[in-house]
């Protein structure tokens, strides 16, 4: 069983934003203020080191661009499975708390990381 599970956007979407960066280097110098196109592959960089959802035995955390929530395993009723493979937490007060990068797939790795608070059908 696994203390704790960390599930992030791949760090090679950085790669991305320095590509953008690039082909936005002729238009960042085309007219005054063109340079603030070099805002968003900033932006980008930033939300891939900071948006992650960390499972552990006490609860999940699930940080997001800005804030982050710590939900303990007593609060969380049930999961819903979204249609394009995504999961949200649906709070004791009925609340869906999205889970930034848990896809269906991580199920398993999620459930392993509640230490028991979690359980597939299966199992």
């Amino acid at each position: 069983m696994s203390d704790r599970a960390v599930f992030r956007i791949p760090p090679l979407a950085i790669l991305g934003a320095v590509l953008l960066s690039f082909c936005a280097t002729p238009a960042a110098f085309e007219a005054p203020g063109f340079w603030l196109v070099y805002l968003l592959p900033v932006a980008v960089v930033v939300w891939v080191l900071r948006v992650r959802t960390v499972a552990d035995a006490d609860g999940l955390t699930v940080r997001r661009l800005v804030g982050s929530r710590r939900v303990p395993w007593s609060e969380i009723r049930s999961l819903h499975l979204r249609d394009k493979g995504g999961v949200r937490a649906v709070l004791t007060d009925g609340a869906e708390l999205p889970l930034p990068s848990v896809r269906v797939r991580d199920l398993p790795q999620l459930a392993a990381a509640s230490g028991g608070h979690l359980s597939l059908g299966d199992e």
